[in-house]
């Protein structure tokens, strides 16, 4: 949930670290810091506040020379955010200088016993437990010593220190925090995310769990904590810079959203070959679909959603049980899976620390997993058993969009292919859902040039401070997205409900003015749904309703109507979603909220 950057080489690392900390500010903006070595010494500058505050702070102190550094940028978790707790912590000696992402557990543990040895704390956070703990275990040998003190953590983390007795040296690890190692010419890097390291390299590692990286200008290496030296494949960035920018665009978010029909596309047209979806490289086999007992779809936040929509899909088309759950419950309620089951995982970032968590769950009890993920290499691909890769490139703002719309394409991949293994659908009809998907991105085209009425209905209703949607079936599942986008972005109280249980104490809430917004994809639905939005509207709601049927915006029936382009209810949330992300968005903008740094939330949430 924090960004963490390091540099080692022969220019000035204060640039390099200032510019990787601003790409990663996604990750946590409560606070932020930067060390740099010097000849005299460590040089710590941190604040409470976002990166500008620390760079207006820097500037003021005329800069801080050194070839050798690290950088962070905080999410807090032990600790509020002030001067104090930001990173970087620099041990009571002052010879080391230690930033961290993750939470470490035995802390409190670790506290106590370091205050028996006389070492006196500033802050309230468990990161400086570490570097007082690396101080104490110092051998004269930076690797020797991590390896050290990662042997007495428990959690999960991504740590990087600097010694003033070693220049040039910065020694780092990780366990269940994402950490990237980038290879340059006379200097290389660590960061959190790939698009930090750009500016000095496309050539990177992921190291794995527990693996002591040491860098210095010239070399890069790997040690097991039992000093072993280990050696990785080198892989490259295959996208560009300017996929981690803005474009023109005011807000990443609305960049994003204009980039789903290439994220779609992306993600379904080489795995359609002759019409019909091919998965058997990615572990979704006939065999596979053929046997298994159940499937469980799990996920958090809008990749549980997308996996909502999955589960819908999946059992109507292939006819077989699929159970979607909250990550962070999956692990704890002692789930009924096991060797007949299919386990699949949803993460953007392949990183979501309850979402690895249920993934090595699953495995433990011997469940077969695959991993619906973004980013090559991450934890989650490498864990699963096979993975699915989303080819939405790199995602910066919080509020997920596109990488949401990947994961739709992806399910429906996956619902066919089941499909077709079952024999629940004939090659023609797996063919004329295959078709559909691949037009998907062209609908989603269409679909944003909605932008324009979106704005207009977000400037009428911006000031509601209450918003319901409305769904029944698949677009329930929509709905939940619908809403959380706005809750997200706008921090507008918004909640999504089954069109039926308006009747079951919901509607008492409905009163003059009220904003509901409701879907209606699904033909079969059509009827119900509409029956729901009379009951609302009938106590004053005001109704906007998103539709592939045949209304009109008569008053009864709603106040605005935004038409979708006809669609197979299955594929429908790919579409329902994009309008929605829109009002989301203008709604955000127009109460002047920040909508790529949503207050409280980060985009990879690597602590429990």
């Amino acid at each position: 949930m924090c960004g963490v950057v390091g540099y080692t080489g022969r220019k000035q690392a204060l640039p390099v670290l200032l510019r990787g900390l601003y790409t990663l500010e996604y990750r946590g903006y409560d606070s932020a810091g930067v060390v740099v070595e010097a000849p005299d010494g460590l040089h710590v500058v941190k604040t409470q506040g976002r990166m500008k505050t620390l760079d207006e702070k820097i500037q003021g102190l005329g800069g801080l020379p050194g070839v050798c550094g690290v950088g962070h940028t905080r999410w807090a978790t032990h600790g509020a955010p002030s001067d104090v707790n930001a990173h970087p912590h620099v041990s009571q000696d002052g010879r080391f200088a230690v930033v961290h992402n993750g939470i470490i557990e035995n802390y409190l543990e670790l506290r106590e016993e370091l205050k028996a040895d006389g070492f006196v704390f500033k802050s309230d956070t468990d990161t400086e437990t570490v570097v007082h703990l690396f101080q104490k275990l110092y051998c004269g040998d930076m690797v020797k010593t991590l390896a050290a003190v990662v042997r007495r953590l428990r959690g999960g983390f991504a740590l990087s220190v600097v010694s003033a007795d070693n220049p040039g040296e910065l020694v780092c690890v990780r366990r269940d925090n994402p950490l990237i190692v980038g290879f340059g010419e006379g200097e290389n890097m660590i960061a959190s995310d790939i698009p930090a390291i750009l500016p000095v390299t496309r050539r990177y590692v992921v190291p794995n769990d527990e693996e002591i990286v040491h860098l210095t200008p010239d070399s890069v290496r790997f040690y097991s904590l039992n000093g072993e030296e280990l050696h990785h494949d080198v892989l490259t960035v295959d996208w560009d810079v300017a996929a981690a920018e803005k474009g023109g665009f005011d807000h990443f978010m609305l960049k994003e959203i204009f980039e789903q029909p290439r994220a779609v596309r992306d993600t379904v047209s080489s795995r359609i070959k002759d019409g019909l979806p091919a998965l058997d490289e990615y572990g979704l086999t006939d065999d596979v679909f053929k046997h298994v007992r159940n499937i469980h779809v799990v996920a958090c936040g809008s990749a549980l959603h997308a996996g909502l929509v999955g589960k819908a899909a999946i059992e109507r088309l292939a006819r077989v049980p699929v159970l979607a759950q909250v990550a962070s419950e999956f692990r704890y309620s002692d789930p009924i899976i096991g060797p007949d089951d299919l386990c699949i995982i949803i993460s953007q970032s392949g990183e979501t620390a309850d979402t690895l968590a249920a993934l090595r769950e699953a495995k433990k009890r011997g469940a077969r997993t695959v991993a619906i993920c973004n980013v090559v290499s991450s934890s989650a691909a490498r864990e699963a058993d096979s993975v699915l890769y989303t080819w939405a490139g790199p995602e910066i703002a919080v509020a997920t969009t596109k990488a949401y719309s990947a994961q739709l394409a992806a399910l429906y991949l996956i619902a066919v292919r089941a499909a077709l293994a079952r024999g629940t659908m004939d090659q023609e009809t797996a063919r004329r859902y295959c078709e559909e998907i691949l037009a998907l991105p062209g609908k989603i085209e269409a679909l944003l040039e909605t932008r324009e009425e979106m704005s207009r209905l977000a400037k009428l209703y911006c000031d509601r401070e209450d918003t319901f949607f409305l769904g029944r079936g698949i677009d329930y599942a929509a709905a939940q997205e619908a809403s959380l986008k706005l809750k997200e972005i706008s921090y507008v109280h918004s909640e999504a409900y089954a069109g039926g249980e308006l009747k079951h104490g919901t509607i008492s809430l409905i009163e003059e003015g009220t904003l509901v917004v409701s879907l209606a994809t699904d033909p079969a639905l059509y009827e119900k749904i509409v029956s729901n939005i009379k009951s609302v509207k009938a106590r004053g709601a005001a109704v906007i309703l998103a539709t592939n049927g045949d209304y009109q915006a008569d008053g009864e029936v709603c106040d605005h109507l935004v038409r979708l382009p006809a669609c197979l209810p299955e594929l429908a949330a790919s579409l329902s979603i994009v309008p929605l992300q829109l009002l989301a968005y203008y709604i955000g903008v127009y109460r002047g909220c920040d909508i790529d740094k949503p207050r409280n939330l980060a985009k990879s949430v690597t602590v429990e």
